[in-house]
């Protein structure tokens, strides 16, 4: 096992432009390292660059510059090796209609030149909840079973690296459970999940490390934990003895009232601390009951690194 899973070294993308419109920059000098055997969460807004990045290590697009190494394998010096060593579940549900689960796993398999003693199809779909449909025409399946189809077609050939674009992007409930247990049980044997996803609650639960692209480039790369300690804005809820309304707080400490009664007093601890907030509830003559404070979310996270970009 390699020390990182995917090394990214001053990627760029640049479209090219026609007469109408000018050349784009889909990515702009990328740099990025996936450790082995993390689940690693690529998040970001439209148009961000993410499906481009994940082209790019899938050997779909080409880049303009740069230098990707995926397990240990230069794109440039070892193609086949480096496509090898990662699987990808896109978004898109291109599938054939006319072959049968085992027949699609089969194919794909042979297309990466896997024997046939190697194979392990039946396994696979078991794996993904497919097996009393392995002889099923494809275009009988319900959405999600071709999305678990697509799930198993990216691990017919044993990769390192599995990417997930958008796995539960219009799925159920029980699949989407069925399938982040899957995701847990390929990572409890040693596999990289790479991740991308517009659910960030999902991020927040499934992702050890988390990356988020804008216009392109790299604006914050942590542990999911340290990502959601980093946001400067928090909020205190105090449950007061008696009901009690808005009071005139001091210049950066917002003040509201909940529907069970309870103040919320937002305010950047940058800016002011925790005790200045408590002496100003003190200060209106409030008697606290109870008080708590509420960590960010990934949403929050998310929305003040890419607001302003």
């Amino acid at each position: 096992m390699t020390q990182d899973a995917i090394k990214i070294e001053a990627l760029k993308k640049t479209y090219a432009g026609s007469k109408a419109a000018a050349p784009k920059d889909a990515l702009r000098g990328i740099d990025l390292t996936i450790p082995s055997g993390s689940i690693f969460g690529l998040l970001g807004p439209n148009g961000a660059g993410k499906s481009t990045l994940i082209n790019i290590l899938a050997g779909l697009v080409l880049k303009t510059s740069g230098k990707v190494s995926i397990w240990g394998f230069d794109q440039d010096v070892n193609p086949r090796q480096s496509r090898a060593a990662i699987g990808v579940m896109p978004q898109e549900l291109n599938l054939d209609p006319f072959f049968s689960p085992r027949e699609a796993l089969d194919v794909q398999a042979g297309l990466y030149g896997v024997p046939k003693g190697d194979r392990r199809s039946d396994e696979i779909l078991e794996l993904v909840g497919l097996s009393d449909k392995a002889n099923a025409y494809a275009r009988t399946l319900s959405g999600g079973m071709r999305r678990r189809l697509l799930l198993g077609k990216a691990l017919v050939h044993h990769p390192h690296i599995l990417v997930l674009d958008e796995p539960t992007a219009g799925v159920d409930i029980e699949l989407r459970q069925m399938l982040w247990a899957n995701v847990r049980k390929l990572n409890e044997q040693g596999m990289t999940i790479v991740l991308t996803t517009h659910y960030l609650e999902e991020a927040e639960e499934m992702c050890d490390e988390i990356a988020i692209i804008n216009h392109g480039e790299v604006v914050a790369r942590d542990s999911t934990a340290h990502l959601l300690g980093s946001i400067d804005r928090k909020t205190m809820i105090i449950e007061p003895d008696a009901p009690t309304g808005v009071f005139a707080a001091p210049r950066g400490i917002d003040v509201s009232v909940d529907p069970k009664g309870a103040l919320r007093l937002s305010y950047r601890a940058s800016e002011t601390s925790a005790d200045a907030v408590l002496e100003a509830v003190r200060g209106a003559g409030i008697t606290i009951r109870d008080v708590r404070t509420e960590q960010a979310d990934l949403e929050e996270v998310f929305l003040e690194l890419t607001r302003s970009r």
